[in-house]
């Protein structure tokens, strides 16, 4: 059998007859690279280099075969891979998170992909909305002009456009706040009409579909990411992924090619063991408190959350009193001042009270992870609760408290006075707030982290170092991101421009946080666990979603829309536009859309949604106890490998004794 192998190539490995004489004389063969210990993973980039002439040398050859036989399998298998792995190309910057991972760890990377995926769902949204609004307008006409120059209606006087010549400083304010010329435009909802020339496109329905055809692709984007990080966070709570030996022996990627990536994956690796040595340590100090530690411990989480809960009051009062419709100046610089002044408020608590929350989370003391959820949820308690506020004030406002008999709101069902387009108003308060968090974002690199680098090169020692070091402070970036989507969430039926807007906000806030972060920023000092991030972001963004629906849809279904302004003027309700639409439907269609509404669709629909409910959650109980019986399983193999081995070890230990 050791015939084929004797040839030029191959016959320098076996022994020689010299050898075979004196066997003690044998040298075994040096170590391959490939078999080298696994710590060279993390010290050497060269992990690819293919297996050595030696050793390909010693292999017997495998016999030569056709194109039929092996050959034409292989290449169809490799072009079907380049085929499915063409659509990661496109993926609009693959490499530089990939760079963020290896250099920052994957927490950071995750606020980028979090970015990157808002980005396309803005994208998305403003494509919906300009096909079904802006585009049929453009199209069929005409352009509409403003709804009463000069004559005074029931609902009062609405003329938005300025008279005469404007000055430049009026111009400025009037293209920060939303009014005067860009009041009356497409960016707006008072600027579209009720009805197109020709009468056949429904621009109030399109109007509609476009805002819940919208909210409808975020919602099933947005759980397809958070069940896809549902996995990864449960896997990785298990235990199943998380282990130290999974870390070493099967995490690693020997198709890469070239020191860089190698490099980047070695960083990626030693933010994860990281990761699992932090949690590990925190769990052992947790499991070594006495009772009197915990009860001190309880006490104190009490009183600090006693102290979150009076600082959260004193923003939303402030922001409560920022929104005041009283407040009348002739000084355009004062006037946008007043106009600012509830995203001043907001922008300032959610600059300032995140860092405060971030030192009282650490001192309650919970585990790296747990921190993070906390400081999540208390951030965008606070970033959610204050838009809540604002538009309760904004509602209040708007309804005289709630009030239609009276005497302001008794005419138009709303506080026509005040404002005659209420719609936009709120549009152009969304508009201002969005805006400002752009600015926001603008100034802080260069007003705080600028001069806070440059102070950190200049000043020498301790100083400079605590000056220069600053880290990307991962939950209050996602934060962010979160505030400024549920922003255009609520302000998209009034703003349909919105969309497009923050994905311009978000197209530049991605190249600023990029370059802040390689200039201004340094790798964390504690990391956390990704998988938790992949589920968690998401899961903060149903619930800025959640809370955003219910405001539009209580201006849908309650406020009577403005008679003056809109596609909706002259309807009861907004929701009203539907069934008018309904009923120049054919007969037979009218009919099986009002059957949808009715009692006799919707209680079967809930039964047959019951019982698929209870049949999943079923099938997901027995797959749950059957998992756990298998894991049972392994680990009765497990000690019975070990006890075998005890008794190999024993046996083996009596025969020398022997």
């Amino acid at each position: 059998m050791w015939g084929n192998l004797n040839s030029p190539k191959t016959g320098e490995n076996l022994p020689t007859k010299k050898h075979q004489k004196n066997p003690q004389k044998l040298k075994p063969p040096s170590p391959s690279p490939v078999f080298s210990p696994l710590p060279s993973i993390f010290a050497s980039p060269c992990l690819c280099s293919p297996l050595p002439r030696k050793l390909q040398a010693g292999r017997p050859a495998r016999p030569a075969s056709g194109i039929r036989g092996s050959e034409g399998p292989l290449r169809l298998g490799r072009a079907w891979a380049r085929l499915a792995g063409a659509p990661k190309i496109l993926v609009p910057w693959r490499t530089t998170l990939t760079r963020i991972g290896g250099q920052y760890g994957a927490g950071t990377e995750s606020y980028f992909t979090l970015l990157r995926f808002l980005l396309g769902l803005n994208i998305l949204g403003a494509l919906f909305q300009g096909a079904l609004t802006l585009l049929p307008l453009l199209l069929l006409g005409p352009i509409p002009g403003p709804p009463s120059q000069g004559v005074h209606q029931p609902c009062g006087p609405y003329d938005p456009l300025p008279q005469g010549l404007v000055d430049y400083p009026t111009l400025l304010i009037n293209l920060l706040s939303g009014e005067g010329h860009l009041e009356w435009s497409p960016l707006f909802y008072g600027f579209y009409p009720a009805q197109l020339s020709g009468g056949t496109f429904r621009l109030p329905v399109a109007y509609l579909l476009s805002t819940f055809v919208s909210g409808l692709l975020c919602l099933l984007l947005i759980l397809h990411r958070s069940v896809s990080g549902l996995k990864q966070t449960l896997l990785s709570e298990s235990g199943a992924l998380t282990s130290y030996s999974h870390r070493i022996f099967s995490a690693w990627d020997f198709g890469l090619r070239g020191a860089g990536p190698v490099e980047l994956r070695r960083r990626a690796l030693r933010y994860e063991l990281q990761v699992e040595l932090e949690e590990a340590s925190e769990r052992k100090r947790a499991e070594a408190r006495t009772r009197a530690q915990w009860a001190g411990l309880w006490a104190t989480r009490i009183l600090l959350n006693l102290l979150v809960l009076a600082m959260l009051g004193a923003a939303f009062y402030g922001i409560y009193w920022a929104v005041d419709p009283n407040k009348v100046l002739q000084t355009p610089v004062l006037r946008l001042l007043v106009a600012y002044l509830p995203s001043i408020f907001i922008s300032a608590a959610n600059l300032l009270l995140p860092p405060v929350f971030g030192l009282i989370t650490g001192l309650e003391g919970y585990p790296r992870s747990r921190q993070l959820q906390l400081l999540l949820l208390r951030t965008v308690f606070l970033r959610l609760a204050s838009l809540v506020v604002l538009l309760a004030s904004l509602w209040n406002e708007i309804t005289c408290g709630g009030k239609p008999e009276a005497e302001a709101c008794a005419t138009c069902g709303y506080n026509s006075a005040e404002r005659p387009c209420w719609e936009t108003r709120v549009g152009q308060e969304m508009y201002k707030l969005l805006l400002f968090d752009l600015l926001t974002a603008l100034a802080i690199p260069l007003l705080v982290q600028f001069p806070r680098k440059l102070l950190g090169t200049v000043c020498c020692g301790r100083l400079g170092r605590l000056l220069g070091t600053m880290e990307f402070q991962v939950p209050e970036e996602v934060l962010g991101l979160v505030y400024g989507q549920t922003l255009v969430w609520i302000g998209a039926f009034y703003c349909p421009l919105l969309a497009g807007l923050n994905a311009i906000k978000f197209l530049i806030i991605f190249y600023l946080k990029r370059f802040s972060l390689f200039f201004f920023c340094s790798p964390a000092s504690r990391t956390f666990r990704a998988s938790a991030a992949n589920f968690f972001f998401p899961l903060v963004l149903l619930l800025g979603l959640a809370i955003s629906a219910v405001p539009v849809l209580y201006g849908i279904f309650v406020i009577p829309p403005s008679k003056l302004c809109g596609p909706f003027r002259g309807q009861v309700t907004i929701w009203a536009a539907v069934p008018h639409a309904i009923q120049g439907l054919p007969r037979t269609a009218r009919d099986f859309l009002f059957f949808l509404g009715t009692l006799s669709f919707a209680v079967p629909l809930m039964l047959v949604s019951s019982v698929l409910m209870v049949y999943t959650l079923t099938l997901a109980s027995s797959y749950g106890r059957q998992v756990s019986k298998l894991k049972g399983h392994i680990k009765m193999e497990s000690k019975s490998k070990v006890l075998l081995a005890q008794r190999i070890v024993a046996l083996s230990g009596e025969e020398r004794d022997l």
